[in-house]
């Protein structure tokens, strides 16, 4: 485990960690689509089980001075890389309910590919910046379709 310590970096914005939270208890809205036509996955479970916790993994790595060492910086690596692949998901197999779900996929498939490519070069504040970019799309979302 590693022992994070603050060297003047700002925390993640509290707007970010909000929209984490909210991440966490997210229930389903009657306007999402609960599951796929052809696949038993239910949404919130994407949600719950891969988008939320990924998320946090990232946050949590990107506080303070950020990623400690190569292992941690590839561990923010495998984050955006499973977000990024579930931006394709979550469109997938009739998931999506309208334009606001599709657009926060898309911005999704964008900013976390923005983590990546950060995470590849070991640039913090890109990474900041891309994952600021992911909440806030994340929140817009939330925002529409929880209940």
């Amino acid at each position: 485990m590693r022992s994070t310590k603050c060297v003047g970096r700002q925390l993640v914005p509290a707007a970010v960690l909000m929209a984490l939270a909210v991440g966490v208890t997210w229930t389903v809205g009657e306007a999402q689509v609960k599951k796929g036509k052809s696949r038993a996955a239910e949404t919130k479970y994407l949600m719950r089980g891969v988008i939320q916790p990924n998320c946090a993994g990232i946050g949590k790595l990107l506080k303070d001075s950020g990623p400690a060492d190569d292992k941690a910086w590839d561990d923010v690596a495998c984050h955006a890389s499973v977000l990024n692949e579930l931006s394709f998901a979550v469109m997938d197999d009739g998931r999506c309910p309208d334009k606001t779900w599709a657009d926060a996929a898309k911005v999704l498939r964008e900013t976390s590919g923005k983590v990546l490519d950060a995470a590849k070069t070991k640039k913090l504040d890109d990474a900041n910046a891309g994952f600021k970019e992911l909440t806030t799309a994340c929140g817009a979302c939330l925002k529409a379709h929880k209940k």
